[in-house]
């Protein structure tokens, strides 16, 4: 039995109350479902700039009547502090357990093109949700930390000590998150655990608009039979991991019996190029019934990535008794299903 299975069950048998920042978008409404599963009571916070009502009504529909009574919405910005400290008093069974704050302004290329917006968010926003869950004494603040802190260091695997030079305005606002929640568990005492995604996906991530991240995309132009653009030569690699393995990890972080105050890579531990990846999805397109066919075009680099990512998770492993649940190949399998589900609704 995993430590996820251990936590699962000591769950189900004794309920906590969450707090879900960010809880309309892709990984907050997963850990929404999740938790509502497991029978939990859970408060979340959306201000709706990323995050979407049909995202909440997805989970509605995958959970029974008892299991959403549970949920308790507000529509609000952790910009303000007043809301911030609001709903950590606002769930009706009493005081919040954990907070998992994943409320954020995410991508590199929109903190390039409006990086005082992406700042307010993802540093003022941030220390608005610590100083209130700090005083409302709740057990454990799990946030969203990124792979994009690691910056321009060459090593690899990505070790959590390592780290370079931040590559953009949102890398800033992600490491700053990180000196902040050390500052607080340091001199308050305050056990805060950051999670340092890289390249998450799955079911009900944004494929639309200018900042949406390559799994999404991809499926969606596939699926209208459209051409993919490939940034540099393809051979960019990143280390995919599907949302399974960011719920778990929050969860198993969130509820760790020993203080773990700190950061920890949250990925797969493996490289998968741009390349792989294209051929990865096209073949879950036709196994689906489309007759993918068109060849990528492929463009220049793009201003701020990085070449090369991948993680090194023995930390995670050793320390909160991570161990991911799903390959890059299943996730993709997942997640294409859930498009053409979604599709022929």
């Amino acid at each position: 039995m995993t430590r996820y299975d251990e936590v699962k069950i000591e769950l189900t048998n004794k309920p906590k109350i969450w707090l879900v920042t960010g809880v309309a978008g892709f990984i907050g409404s997963n850990l929404l479902e999740t938790l509502l599963k497991l029978d939990q009571r859970v408060v979340g916070l959306d201000n709706f700039s990323t995050g979407f009502q049909k995202n909440l009504d997805e989970v509605k529909s995958l959970v029974t009547d008892d299991q959403w009574n549970r949920f308790e919405f507000i529509q609000g910005d952790i910009c303000d502090l007043d809301t911030c400290k609001r709903v950590m008093n606002h769930s009706s069974a009493g005081k919040v357990n954990y907070v998992l704050h994943q409320a954020a302004l995410g991508s590199v290329p929109r903190s390039i093109d409006d990086p005082i917006n992406t700042n307010k968010s993802n540093i003022d926003g941030f220390l608005n949700m610590l100083v209130a869950a700090k005083d409302a004494g709740v057990d454990s603040f799990t946030y969203a930390a990124s792979s994009s802190t690691y910056g321009d260091h060459p090593a690899l695997p990505k070790v959590e000590e390592n780290i370079g030079n931040p590559l953009s305005p949102y890398a800033v606002t992600k490491y700053v998150n990180e000196l902040y929640a050390n500052v607080f568990a340091r001199v308050y005492g305050f056990n805060t655990i950051g999670l340092r995604y890289f390249n998450v996906f799955g079911p009900r991530q944004n494929p639309s608009g200018v900042y949406a991240a390559v799994i999404p995309k991809w499926v969606e132009l596939m699926m209208k039979n459209e051409s993919i653009k490939i940034n540099g030569d393809g051979e960019t690699s990143r280390d995919f991991s599907y949302i399974t393995n960011a719920v778990q990890m929050n969860i198993i972080a969130a509820t760790t019996k020993d203080s773990k105050s700190g950061v920890f890579n949250m990925a797969l531990g493996e490289r998968t190029s741009l390349n792989q990846l294209y051929n990865m999805i096209k073949n879950e397109i036709r196994q689906n019934g489309l007759n993918y066919t068109l060849e990528p075009l492929y463009q220049d680099f793009r201003p701020g990535d990085v070449r090369h990512s991948q993680a090194e998770i023995s930390k995670a492993q050793k320390n909160l008794g991570y161990k991911p649940a799903h390959k890059v190949n299943v996730g993709i399998k997942e997640t294409v299903k859930w498009f053409f589900n979604k599709s022929s609704r």
